[in-house]
């Protein structure tokens, strides 16, 4: 009795540590680079391994393998192969992305303005900007370093984990008006203070290049304060500042991820949009990745894009060749891991691309109480009553007919409520990376995501029950989608 009873506790806590894992996942992933790195640790620690764009696959990818491949180190596509997969054979794909709108540090950040040490930033994505005033600011990101010893650029994160910059609002006595409209030039009333010039800076000589008097652009101390990049170099335990090469870095709310709400229903953070469907995709595959995967004889796969936010289109967005390429090399890949023995026919992967489904997966416009005239009357879906599948006539979302009959079957199969969203016609309907990928590849395509407030905002709030529905969702469209996708004819 006492055995059974750790038991019953033991699968009570697991089913409970969803939100609580993924506040952890939110705290150590504050740059897309952060995200990619934090997926492929959880990948490993299930037994994938990371394959490379850049070499053949041709047998290191075989039948009951896992896998992982990263682009750009912002990206990451991983898959199950299944124990019966052959080419022309479908695949079950769930996408997302790591991206963020965020605050971005300009090449050139170096600001000083009334003796404030000001950081120059890029608005990136469609934030909703004013929400970014009087946060305490972190920093993340990637920073390229010169190795001395091999004289290799090598990449290397960094997370300044801290409360450096801030954006302050003008006082009310100054600004009579701010209450009625917060208005603000994002050029010149956007920019972060980072600290106070020091009496001898101002006569301080800016550092001399020292490579034979040519340097291609400033060097990196003449365009960033050489206060942040003693911080960077102190992060990565780097002896000279003058070794950073360049770095991509954005700006964060310091102020931690958490569950909240009387009953920690809601969990509030950045970044829901769109690590929701990082996280839940990560875990349904890997809940799936050895379901009878001898039998399977189709490939379980997530992909998890960079750039959704300025519109998919980079080498590692979903509108590049990414997936494509993955799947084109996936689609030749016979029994024994080879790719080149004997040519298979030309038509497999559109014999697989026809058979394939693609569940696009963003967050979706939780009911505002206080806003509720914004919504359709009959599509307002609510945080903590499951994933919502996202309709929109004009093709701003790929779901139809077939699609919704299909997650219909495996939500009711994995007992994972499901609600539906229309966008008012009197409002403007965003758009996702399912219409980017279905018209570039011809996969039948739905969109849904878990409902979420303030979209865009740099505090956001989400149900947390609505994580275990998704992954529950997830898991059952791996396991299941392959035994189940000729049975809904059109």
């Amino acid at each position: 009795m006492f055995r059974i009873q750790l038991r019953t506790m033991s699968s009570k806590t697991a089913k409970s540590d969803y939100p609580k894992e993924f506040v952890s996942f939110l705290n150590s992933s504050h740059s897309p680079y952060h995200a990619v790195h934090n997926i492929k640790k959880h990948l490993m620690s299930k037994g994938f391994k990371e394959v490379s764009e850049r070499e053949s696959w041709a047998g290191h990818v075989v039948q009951k393998g896992k896998y992982f491949v990263t682009r750009n180190g912002s990206s990451i596509i991983a898959f199950v192969v299944g124990g019966k997969w052959k080419p022309g054979n479908p695949i079950a794909i769930t996408g997302a992305h790591t991206d963020s709108p965020v605050l971005r540090i300009k090449p050139i950040s170096k600001r000083v303005n009334e003796r404030y040490l000001q950081v120059g930033v890029e608005c990136y994505g469609g934030a909703i900007w004013h929400s970014w005033f009087d946060k305490d600011l972190g920093i993340a990101g990637r920073v390229f370093v010169r190795d001395t010893k091999t004289g290799k650029s090598i990449s290397k994160l960094v997370d300044l984990d801290r409360p450096l910059l801030k954006i302050p609002t003008l006082a009310i006595h100054l600004d009579r008006d701010v209450n009625q409209k917060f208005e603000f030039n994002k050029e010149t009333q956007l920019l972060p203070i980072g600290g106070l010039q020091r009496d001898n800076t101002k006569s301080k000589p800016e550092k001399e290049v020292d490579r034979n008097g040519f340097s291609s652009i400033k060097t990196i101390v003449e365009r960033h304060h050489e206060e942040l990049l003693a911080l960077i170099a102190k992060e990565l335990a780097i002896d000279k500042v003058d070794d950073i090469e360049d770095f991509e870095l954005i700006l964060y709310d310091h102020n931690a991820s958490t569950l909240g709400g009387f009953n920690d229903e809601f969990v509030f953070s950045g970044r829901l949009d769109n690590l929701t469907s990082c996280f839940t995709s990560m875990h349904g595959l890997t809940l799936a990745a050895d379901t009878e995967i001898d039998r399977e004889p189709g490939i379980r796969l997530i992909a998890c894009f960079d750039h959704e936010e300025i519109g998919s289109s980079s080498a590692q967005g979903a509108d590049s060749n990414f997936l494509p390429n993955i799947l084109e090399r996936l689609s030749i890949l016979k029994a024994d891991g080879s790719d080149e023995s004997k040519p298979l026919s030309n038509s497999s992967i559109l014999e697989t691309s026809a058979k394939s489904f693609f569940l696009s997966s963003d967050v979706a416009h939780a009911v505002h109480p206080n806003y509720a005239n914004k919504y359709e009357s009959q599509h307002k879906p609510l945080l903590c009553s499951g994933p919502v599948v996202k309709i929109n006539a004009n093709q701003r979302y790929m779901t139809n007919s077939p699609g919704l009959v299909l997650v219909k079957r495996l939500a009711e199969a994995a007992k994972v409520p499901l609600q539906l969203f229309v966008v008012a016609n009197d409002s403007p309907c965003g758009s996702t990376i399912g219409p980017i990928l279905a018209s570039k590849t011809g996969i039948r395509t739905l969109d849904l995501g878990n409902p979420v407030l303030s979209m865009h905002s740099i505090r956001e709030t989400a149900g947390s029950a609505d994580l275990e529905y998704q992954i529950k969702l997830f898991k059952e469209f791996f396991e299941r989608y392959t035994s189940i996708e000729s049975e809904i004819v059109v």
